[in-house]
């Protein structure tokens, strides 16, 4: 991997929570990261991004099987915390579901009836027109080239009360950043810390848990 010194104007603002002035991380073959010191995200360079086509493409080739065991365990480390804390009945949204919706799937098994969106694979607007007891997320939020509009529309299609669910790779060592195997998808554009869900979650008044690694729920309050 090349490393060498960052030569761009830094973005801004942090696309994450809008902070100002993000700080340089490393530039590695080609590519721009920058470290919000506030909610301590890190981000490729927004004028870096890959093209709609050209992650599309990459879409293409991901094998999602509900059927797959080893899938399913993978999802359960977000449906078992999340089921825990849901009621019976509560109707949910799995957003950016993918071309095989296991985890809606899952939660469908448990008894939640669930609506799918995907930019990509189901783009269908009327799931986006309802209010939701929970939406999940998952290995999704990495891929939001403006993650901050992406989380306000999340907040408008829960309810009052309502979960949202999020498992991504959480981003802890820095120095290890450039040869992390999560950085080197291309269409992986921002990455979360734990103390980024906290942050984001204490910024709109709602409480945020960490039940296993790389599993953050959100918990919007009841009351505004």
């Amino acid at each position: 991997m090349v490393r060498n010194h960052m030569t761009r104007e830094p973005p801004a603002h942090c696309p994450v929570c809008g902070a100002p002035d993000p700080a340089p991380l490393l530039s590695v073959a080609g590519r721009d990261y920058w470290a919000c010191a506030a909610c301590e995200a890190r981000f490729l360079d927004p004028r870096q991004h890959p093209s709609r086509a050209d992650e599309h493409a990459h879409y293409l080739h991901l094998q999602n099987d509900a059927a797959e065991p080893g899938y399913r365990r993978f999802l359960a480390r977000l449906a078992e915390p999340l089921l825990a804390r849901l009621p019976a009945g509560a109707r949910g949204l799995d957003f950016g579901c993918g071309p095989g919706p296991a985890l809606a799937a899952m939660l469908r098994e448990a008894g939640h009836p669930m609506a799918l969106y995907d930019p990509v694979f189901h783009p269908e607007p009327t799931a986006l027109a309802e209010c939701y007891d929970f939406i999940t997320c998952t290995e999704t939020a990495e891929h939001f080239h403006r993650p901050a509009e992406e989380l306000e529309r999340l907040d408008g299609l829960l309810a009052p009360g309502g979960w949202l669910g999020i498992m991504t790779c959480f981003q802890t060592d820095d120095a290890r950043f450039s040869d992390w195997h999560y950085r080197r998808d291309p269409t992986h554009v921002v990455f979360y810390r734990a103390a980024t869900w906290r942050y984001l979650a204490a910024a709109r008044g709602w409480s945020c848990e960490i039940p296993v690694k790389d599993v953050a729920l959100l918990r919007k309050p009841l009351h505004a």
